[in-house]
């Protein structure tokens, strides 16, 4: 049982005992002591003192006076300040976590999938998918180490008109080139044929949009044209240069792109891949396997697994005989152009398309098939979904649909929601070329790396081979610290320059205290430290062994929030207070050989706990810097 657990039993039991009432731990409110007031716990008083009918300072003294007495060995002192009970612990108490291994809390274990990642095949990882990737993987290690069977899965975008898109500008535009032949990754090489597209596309809008612009639609079909003719009234008789007509422009620029020769064979593609036409078949699966191999690598790089990957040409089908059994339950209903429908307006939603009048599925369709695939190869109680904000009405409608289809897994799914990674030059968009790509940056950030390094390290005391490592080590713990440090539903802005500093609120910072604490365990030898219960505690000293006794209850925190920014911040306060009391304690020239070895053990216990905390979000805590 952690300190604080303990702390909440004890002043339960102690205002049961004095007032008769039947509060419980779970109800009591427990901070750390500030800094500027003597105590280790703080007792929050306000919820108790209308229903005891006390004032914050009675309730208070009687409060401390019974805690300290009923518990001598735990506690050895109080005071009240405006509403809070401060209680100091016995340092023997804390002396004795000590005599036992660092481990998070685990509760009750249930079976958890988290689903993460979810690429295009027709572009290299980016920035996005980094924050993405670092999430779901983290989360899914926080969740095992608070005692849950945790799988990791993904789902891969490998079919639709954005593949088709690089298929045809590679058909147009590469002369039988390969990721070999060129010299590139296959996902760079592919990613470059979908930008190729894209700016093919706009140069055959162009001419078409000034004709539309100029009221001529001869070049449409019959629906383009009536569509157009419709948008270009509006347009051409308001106001050109407000709202209302940029949207009309929109709405033009459109329907000009969809019937341009390039984007009109894009969809005879798609058609064609649906049909199963071999030669089609065969180029999809070529470029894809190119795709593969690109991703592999970045996946490596970065740190990144999964226990199954779905692809969702083989998933696209799924969900039509879910469906077909919403429309028997009366869930569904069907319309007269024949499309099945389900209306949650009560639920303060929509009415959202779930089939198409042709048969085929939308995207809600596969996800609820592919949640009970996923049941059925897992049977889980937490379903996962690492999806930015953007997706936030989807999961919802997901979620309220498998509910009303009685499936037993509805209520365990989870959309564990993420803002947007931007840049200072405003949003990353793929099909003009603006994204960050995940493996330049990790270079650039590499480069950063080695200059940050050499300017602040003696880096002749490392081999070439233990530098490159290194440099890798520091790059990848700034950029995952970076990404992770923030809680997961706020937006971020990307500034490289703010990652890699070896000072402030960043994973080299804690990289570094790390190693200097391995240097002076190295200098220190062999240590066996074992607390006679009769050492005292500097402040400190104290201070840090509370905050090294707090990684269980933190790693299980952690895990109900699903929330990585609480395992940074944890570490990052690790690391700053052990500095603080480095920085006023001696540990190899101590006052005493009892002290020596107590401090000896609390650099240890840091090491042991920073190195236990960034593993959790993926970074490598190197030995030496």
């Amino acid at each position: 049982m952690s300190l604080v657990a303990r702390v909440k039993e004890a002043s339960a039991a102690a205002i049961n005992s004095l007032y008769g009432t039947a509060v419980t731990p779970e109800e009591i409110t427990i901070n750390q002591t500030k800094p500027e007031f003597e105590g280790d716990y703080t007792v929050v008083l306000f919820a108790l003192v209308k229903s005891l009918r006390k004032s914050p300072e009675a309730l208070g003294q009687e409060l401390g006076a019974r805690i300290v007495a009923d518990n001598p060995g735990l506690f050895t002192a109080f005071n009240v300040i405006k509403g809070f009970l401060n209680l100091t612990l016995a340092d023997a108490v804390l002396l004795e976590f000590l005599r036992k291994p660092v481990a998070a809390e685990t509760r009750s274990r249930q079976n958890v999938i988290v689903e993460y990642s979810s690429p295009n095949t027709n572009k290299p990882l980016h920035l996005g998918h980094l924050r993405n990737n670092f999430l779901g993987w983290s989360v899914a290690e926080i969740l095992k180490a608070a005692g849950n069977e945790v799988r990791k899965a993904c789902i891969v975008n490998d079919r639709g008109i954005h593949i088709c898109k690089s298929m045809i500008a590679w058909q147009m535009f590469a002369n039988g080139a390969t990721p070999r032949s060129a010299g590139q990754k296959g996902d760079h090489f592919v990613g470059d044929y979908y930008v190729r597209f894209e700016n093919e596309l706009k140069a055959q809008t162009e001419p078409v949009m000034e004709r539309l612009k100029n009221g001529k639609f001869d070049t449409l079909t019959e629906a383009q044209r009536v569509k157009a003719e419709a948008i270009y009234k509006n347009w051409a008789n308001g106001d050109r240069k407000g709202e209302a007509a940029q949207k009309a422009l929109d709405g033009l620029r459109e329907i000009a792109r969809a019937s341009t020769p390039i984007m009109k064979e894009a969809q005879q593609m798609l058609v064609d891949w649906e049909a199963g036409k071999p030669e089609v078949m065969s180029l999809w699966k070529q470029m894809n396997s190119w795709v593969y191999e690109g991703f592999d690598a970045t996946y490596k790089r970065i740190g990144t697994d999964f226990d199954k990957i779905y692809y969702e040409s083989d998933t696209y089908l799924l969900g039509r005989d879910l469906v077909k059994e919403g429309l028997e339950k009366g869930v569904f209903y069907r319309k007269e152009d024949g499309s099945v429908w389900i209306d949650l307006t009560a639920e303060g939603l929509d009415e959202k398309l779930v089939l198409r009048k042709d048969g085929t599925s939308v995207y809600i369709t596969q996800d609820m098939g592919l949640a009970q695939q996923k049941y059925e190869w897992f049977p889980y109680d937490q379903s996962l979904y690492v999806i930015a904000d953007e997706q936030n009405y989807h999961m919802k409608v997901l979620q309220l649909i498998l509910k009303k289809l009685g499936a037993p897994y509805a209520d365990g799914i989870h959309h564990l929601s993420y803002g947007m990674v931007e840049l200072p030059t405003g949003r990353m968009k793929s099909r003009e070329g603006t994204v960050v790509d995940a493996d330049d940056l990790v270079n650039e950030m590499v480069k950063v790396a080695e200059a940050e390094t050499r300017a602040h390290s003696k880096v002749e005391e490392f081999s070439e081979g233990e530098l490159k490592e290194l440099y890798e080590t520091i790059a990848l713990g700034a950029l995952k610290f970076f990404l992770l440090h923030v809680d997961p539903k706020k937006k971020m802005l990307f500034n490289p320059e703010e990652t890699i500093k070896f000072q402030g609120f960043t994973g080299p910072f804690i990289q570094y205290t790390h190693a200097r604490i391995r240097s002076i365990l190295r200098k220190a030898g062999d240590i066996s430290f074992a607390p006679s219960g009769e050492e005292s505690l500097l402040p400190k000293e104290k201070e840090l062994l509370l905050l090294i006794e707090q990684y269980g209850s933190t790693v299980q925190q952690a895990a109900t929030e699903y929330n990585p920014s609480v395992i940074a911040n944890y570490a990052f306060t690790l690391a700053k207070t052990y500095n603080g009391f480095y920085s006023e304690h001696s540990v190899l020239n101590a006052e005493s050989e009892a002290k020596k070895w107590l401090r000896l053990e609390l650099c240890r216990r840091t090491s042991e706990v920073l190195k236990a905390a960034m593993s959790l979000l993926g970074i490598r805590v190197p030995e030496r810097m």
